[in-house]
């Protein structure tokens, strides 16, 4: 698997992304074809060699020469790379950032998505920024990013068009929840919301003792020179030897003691219906003796706050507990397969580099109920079929 690694030395913004992709081996030339596509104009994209503690690095820029006269709301924005001649995965990708973006800045300013308009974000040269690395990592045929975790400064200010704010931003603390981060001495904004977006838009975890075949590496410099570290941003291309696949998820849990046990599992469809990746019961012993049930949640980070919501409204639990886990899980998918017993999906998982076929509880079901068979046959015949 080909990967990304980001290893924010001094954190993380839109045009030390591009600088690290220019010097991993991205052609400017073609770069600033695609970024054409968009039909913006008003901008220039330059590229320059400079050196920070004698490490050399690209700073890139992208020169103003027309403002837009209005904010920009999602909508906007989205409409702007729909219409554009880009590739499929590049849009999804540039999209998916800014809707982080969106999300953050609508709870920060307590309005939503649909309201909230981008000053900063919203302008051309995050417009750029974002497309910008979303076509990148396109040229580079990246599968999957990762990253250290996110270095941030503290105790400083930066002006923006809402005024001064505290350093890290509102808007870069609210896209990083849920991600690792290092909060450092320096009064500086070390990542931006842009930067944050893409990490947390795009990254599929940190790594620390993972092998990687290292192929190429880039780096994107800052603006300033910062005291404390090189401001600098390291890109490693290279494959990624593991047969595992890795995601994070937090895992919710809450005791109840004083409901109706009838009640419970529909809670756990009901969790399971609006995308919980698993829901589950567990008896335990609580205080003074008293018999109750242990409901565990695992959830995407998008999805806690619809999974809060909904045990506050159907249990009576008054609080729960959240941790955030990693996972590590075997590569899956589905294939449709033609049986004896007509077109069936089964469940694809790669062990060892083998793929192994399963059949799925739905399906057997319903083949039961087609067929009139009993079901542990239905289980039988597909399995054998599936060794073959």
């Amino acid at each position: 698997m080909r990967i990304a690694y980001l290893d924010t030395i001094a954190g993380i913004s839109g045009d030390m992304a591009l600088g690290a992709f220019l010097d991993a081996g991205v052609s400017l030339d073609n770069l600033i074809g695609e970024l054409a596509k968009l039909r913006l104009g008003g901008f220039e994209l330059t590229a320059q060699h400079i050196e920070r503690n004698s490490i050399s690095a690209i700073k890139a820029d992208v020169v103003i020469s027309e403002a837009p006269k209005y904010h920009r709301h999602l909508a906007d924005i989205h409409a702007i790379i729909d219409k554009s001649d880009l590739g499929a995965s590049i849009k999804e990708r540039a999209k998916k950032i800014f809707s982080e973006v969106a999300i953050a800045e609508a709870r920060v300013h307590n309005s939503t998505i649909e309201k909230i308009h981008f000053h900063e974000v919203g302008a051309i040269d995050s417009l750029v920024d974002i497309v910008g690395t979303a076509i990148c990592l396109e040229e580079l045929k990246i599968d999957r990013v990762y990253s250290s975790p996110v270095k941030l400064g503290s105790g400083g200010t930066v002006n923006t068009r809402h005024g001064p704010m505290p350093v890290p931003t509102p808007a870069t603390l609210e896209i990083l929840k849920g991600y690792p981060v290092v909060l450092t001495d320096i009064p500086f904004e070390l990542t931006t919301p842009t930067g944050a977006a893409i990490i947390k838009a795009l990254s599929s975890g940190t790594l620390s003792t993972e092998q990687i075949s290292v192929e190429r590496i880039g780096y994107g410099s800052g603006s300033r020179d910062i005291p404390q570290i090189p401001n600098l941003l390291r890109l490693v291309v290279g494959e990624y030897q593991s047969s595992f696949d890795r995601d994070s998820v937090v895992s919710i849990e809450t005791n109840v003691d004083d409901m109706n046990p009838e009640i419970l599992p529909y809670v756990v469809e009901k969790l399971l219906n609006a995308g919980a990746l698993d829901a589950y019961m567990t008896p335990v012993v609580m205080k003074k003796g008293r018999p109750g049930i242990l409901l565990t949640v695992l959830t995407e980070e998008t999805k806690m706050d619809a999974m809060l919501a909904l045990l506050f409204r159907e249990t009576t639990t008054l609080g729960v507990r959240i941790h955030r886990l990693e996972r590590r899980k075997l590569p899956r998918g589905q294939r449709r397969l033609d049986t004896s017993l007509g077109p069936v999906m089964a469940k694809a998982v790669v062990i060892d580099g083998q793929e192994i076929l399963v059949p799925e509880f739905e399906e057997c079901k319903r083949l039961a109920k087609e067929k009139s068979l009993p079901l542990r046959e239905i289980y039988r015949i597909l399995e054998s079929e599936f060794r073959q």
